[in-house]
């Protein structure tokens, strides 16, 4: 029995000091967060264009830019404390859905939004 509690001790000595490695936090590179800054800034360039050349109504780029105002947002919010693994995979995934909703809005030809 003693030998069980000696283990079980050692055993949580270790994940004990494995977790000030693994809780360290994460922070992105300054050029990942300009990156990320920069594809917001390209979508709102990019919805102005579309909305120049008529391929898109003013009602779709209005939806459009809200959309991209709230991304903006959460961008600001999270680059306040720094941005972690979570927030960069969301705010990418923010980007990405917006561009194709961008580009299914030029190929729709019909002016409305949806």
């Amino acid at each position: 029995m003693r030998k069980f509690i000696v283990a079980a001790v050692a055993v949580a000595a270790l994940a004990g000091a494995a977790a000030p490695a693994s809780a360290q936090a994460w922070r992105v590179q300054p050029g990942v967060q300009r990156q990320i800054q920069n594809d917001i800034n390209q979508l709102d360039r990019q919805i102005s264009r579309a909305v120049q050349r008529k391929t898109i109504s003013q009602r779709e780029a209005g939806g459009l830019r809200r959309d991209a105002l709230s991304l903006q947002r959460t961008y600001n919010r999270f680059t306040r404390g720094g941005l972690d693994r979570q927030e960069v995979a969301q705010l990418e995934n923010q980007v990405n859905r917006l561009h194709q909703r961008l580009r299914l809005e030029r190929r729709d030809w019909d002016g409305r939004r949806g």
